[in-house]
């Protein structure tokens, strides 16, 4: 139609005119012009510095030296960034996408206007702890899990297991943080510090809030059914689950116990923070202290 010659003027119609009248994209047609596609399609560009399968290999080795499981592409990328292996994020997104190298996760349902629109992440450690509780099997039942978690460093300030998941129980994560990072455990030692928790019956007790008002930390309890408000504890134990108490078994609780601490310890030092580009939590908490906070 392009190439027909107008009566009236006796020049082409054009293809920019007749793609005017018929509202079609120009690029429409060049592509439909275009001979079929004999390769599959890749990214202009340069390839960079190590081909794909090679660079596929390198992310199988951080997968498999991490000691954490369902990492996903960012913490791979840093991880490279880390060892001296510079590549893009896209690339490293595309390329686990097409190995299956993605770590599972599970789409949420819609829903309306949440209740909670701010934020949860204050600008500095020991300002914001969030606490919460677990469950998970032994050898002998069932047993209770309770962590506390620094908001902004996303460090873990406390964990415990016991048999039973009453409200002293509860109190002993936050116990655990406080003689750690305020220095003892004393009346009004944590003034600065406010705890977000949920409405359990554990929490909302009369004997767990009047440790935390002799302690001088203030109650922070969340939305009702808005457990994004404490997201940070939340976090934390999906995290706890896949790496420590979906993939190994325990005869006792004490054995429990002890893996749970040893957990800390490897998390705060070894787990990747994003929004903290991608350093970990004791490094977080480490830049901002002083010296002598440290020391003490």
């Amino acid at each position: 139609m392009s190439l027909t010659v107008s009566p009236s003027s006796g020049r082409p119609y054009g293809l920019a005119r007749v793609c005017r009248v018929w509202q079609a994209a120009r690029a429409t047609v060049y592509r439909h012009r275009l001979p079929p596609r004999t390769e599959p399609p890749r990214r202009s560009g340069p390839v960079g510095p190590m081909p794909d399968a090679a660079l596929l290999e390198a992310f199988r080795a951080v997968l498999a030296a991490s000691p954490f499981h369902g990492e996903g592409h960012r913490k791979v990328w840093a991880r490279l960034r880390l060892q001296g292996v510079r590549t893009s994020r896209r690339r490293v997104l595309r390329l686990m996408r097409e190995h299956d190298l993605l770590a599972p996760s599970r789409v949420g349902r819609p829903r309306g206007p949440r209740n909670h629109d701010g934020t949860i992440l204050p600008d500095t450690v020991d300002i914001m702890w969030g606490t919460d509780m677990t469950t998970t099997w032994t050898g002998q039942g069932q047993a209770a899990v309770f962590v506390a978690v620094d908001h902004h460093s996303a460090g873990c300030v406390g964990i415990h297991a016991a048999r039973r998941g009453t409200r002293f129980e509860a109190l002993e994560p936050l116990r655990q943080g406080v003689r750690q990072h305020f220095g003892g455990f004393a009346e009004g030692i944590a003034a600065a510090l406010s705890l977000r928790h949920d409405h359990g019956s554990q929490y909302m007790s009369d004997a767990f809030q009047g440790e935390l008002t002799f302690l001088g930390v203030e109650s922070s309890p969340a939305f009702v059914r808005a457990p994004e408000g404490n997201g940070c504890a939340e976090r934390f134990i999906r995290t706890l689950k896949e790496n420590l108490l979906w993939v190994r078994t325990f005869d006792t609780v004490e054995q429990l116990r002890q893996a749970l601490l040893e957990f800390r310890r490897t998390y705060n030092s070894t787990w990747l923070i994003e929004r903290h580009g991608f350093r970990t939590p004791d490094a977080v908490r480490q830049g901002q202290l002083s010296p002598a906070a440290l020391a003490a």
